[in-house]
């Protein structure tokens, strides 16, 4: 069983995803501090801190808990643009329940596949491939490719300003 629990840079989100419980996300891993909390004693608190944080610490040490910054999860997200992928609970609390709508990239290289339709590889590996019959210039590396969601689940790709053409994400 993974779990995954995010604690953002900015203060104490907790994020998280595993099996279906009624807690919220991350509540089970970071339920022993909550009872430390909630003691009187200033010895026993200590006590209990010390030995929820080893917990804690181990199983991130295990994979049982992983640790995600606010920002990484949102650079996941957007390289998991346009794949199809399940929602994961960590994109949508670190983006605010925003869905990202479209992403920018530049191109690294682009070729012609066998149908005459642009196959475009972005810097940061991404790969797109023109589904539609539209014309453009032949994209060069470093031009700026801008890729948003449009209607029943399909992409527009503009790339260096031109008309955009309908595209699907290959990898």
């Amino acid at each position: 069983m993974l779990r995954i629990v995010a604690l953002a840079a900015t203060g104490g989100l907790a994020l998280g995803a595993g099996p279906a419980a009624a807690e919220p996300a991350g509540e089970a891993a970071l339920s022993p501090l909550a009872a430390c909390a909630a003691l009187a004693e200033p010895l026993g608190k200590a006590a209990c801190y010390d030995a929820a944080y080893a917990a804690l610490r181990e199983a991130v040490r295990t994979g049982e808990v992983v640790i995600v910054e606010k920002r990484e999860a949102q650079a996941a997200q957007r390289g998991a643009f346009g794949l199809s992928i399940p929602s994961f609970q960590i994109f949508d609390r670190a983006t605010g329940g925003q869905a990202l709508e479209s992403v920018t990239g530049e191109v690294d290289q682009a070729r012609r596949d066998e149908n005459g339709r642009w196959v475009v590889t972005l810097t940061e590996g991404a790969v797109w491939r023109q589904i539609d019959n539209g014309s453009m210039r032949a994209p060069r590396p470093g031009d700026a490719v801008e890729i948003r969601k449009a209607a029943f689940g399909s992409f527009m790709m503009k790339v260096d300003g031109q008309r955009g053409v309908r595209a699907r994400r290959d990898d």
